[in-house]
């Protein structure tokens, strides 16, 4: 038999392997009562020595123990055979629900068994954790990049995959060029994930975040000061946008920015509602209206 290949293109893609790691759970949750051969002891399941997640909250283990204590392990670990220990086996997902039935006391736990490669169980490590409650920003956004940089999936296909829109994934990444005082203070919950979007094209990014955190500026405040307006109403006549229109967010300057490097021209959005609005695109040359028409011929 063929040796199943360690790297494996986008075509599976992460769909796929989620739809493996969740079909298993619906599986065990309808086959009451569980099996015997679904059932391993404890000590001989191991966690995965390159599991990305390396500090468990003492607080969430102790109530997830008490909670297995009464009720039991409800949704199975995902297992994979250990490649060295025989009748051992590899955790893919569910670490914590292993740590706390230890604290628990448990002798045997309910596990589903996959075949999946290292670089497989790195990827539903990662995802499990980005889909955890209690991540910050940040952490949310290290997930997104390290899914990108070290198997090659597009905003794209991790948005398909974890059920996200593009923006918001977008949106978190630029979170990661803020200077390590501004991650910081968005660490601490100085700054709200719309506050550290706002700072990403400021001039000085710490030194305004200092600003925002003394004198406690909302989001809309902020903007205002990167585009070196005021913090309370915009000057009359200063901008260029129809009478009474609302100043665009961060979120929307950053699209704009992404579109515009994208094709290379300048490009504006302005919304009408919750929902609808129009983008611009413009053109210095006949030249480049017609590269703009190739590219979006090919994305058809």
């Amino acid at each position: 038999m063929s040796k199943k290949p360690e790297r494996r293109g986008l075509g599976r893609g992460l769909s796929a392997l989620m739809a493996d790691v969740q079909s298993a759970s619906v599986d065990v949750a309808e086959d009451e009562p569980r099996r015997r051969d679904m059932l391993v002891p404890i000590e001989h399941i191991v966690p995965n020595p390159d599991q990305p997640r390396r500090s468990f909250s003492e607080q969430s283990l102790e109530e997830l123990r008490a909670s297995i204590a009464e009720k039991g392990v409800i949704q199975p670990l995902i297992v994979r055979a250990h490649p060295e220990k025989a009748d051992h086996y590899e955790i893919v997902a569910g670490e914590r629900r292993w740590r706390a039935a230890q604290l628990a006391k448990l002798h045997e736990l309910p596990v589903i068994i996959r075949d999946f490669t290292d670089t497989e169980v790195l990827e539903v490590a990662i995802i499990e954790n980005i889909q955890r409650a209690d991540l910050n920003p940040l952490e949310e956004a290290m997930g997104y990049r390290q899914l990108m940089d070290r198997f090659g999936h597009t905003q794209e296909k991790v948005a398909e995959a974890l059920s996200k829109s593009r923006s918001h994934i977008a949106n978190l990444l630029r979170l990661l060029s803020l200077p390590e005082e501004v991650q910081h203070h968005l660490r601490d919950g100085k700054l709200t994930a719309g506050h550290a979007r706002a700072l990403i094209t400021a001039e000085d990014p710490v030194k305004m975040a200092r600003e925002v955190i003394d004198r406690g500026l909302s989001v809309r405040e902020v903007e205002r000061l990167v585009k070196g307006g005021e913090t309370a109403a915009p000057k009359a006549g200063s901008g260029k946008r129809r009478a009474g229109a609302p100043d665009k967010d961060a979120d929307t300057r950053a699209l704009e920015a992404d579109l515009a490097a994208t094709i290379g021209m300048k490009v504006s959005i302005d919304h009408d509602g919750a929902e609808g609005g129009r983008i611009s695109i413009s053109y210095s040359s006949l030249d480049e209206l017609d590269r703009l028409c190739q590219t979006l011929s090919q994305m058809g």
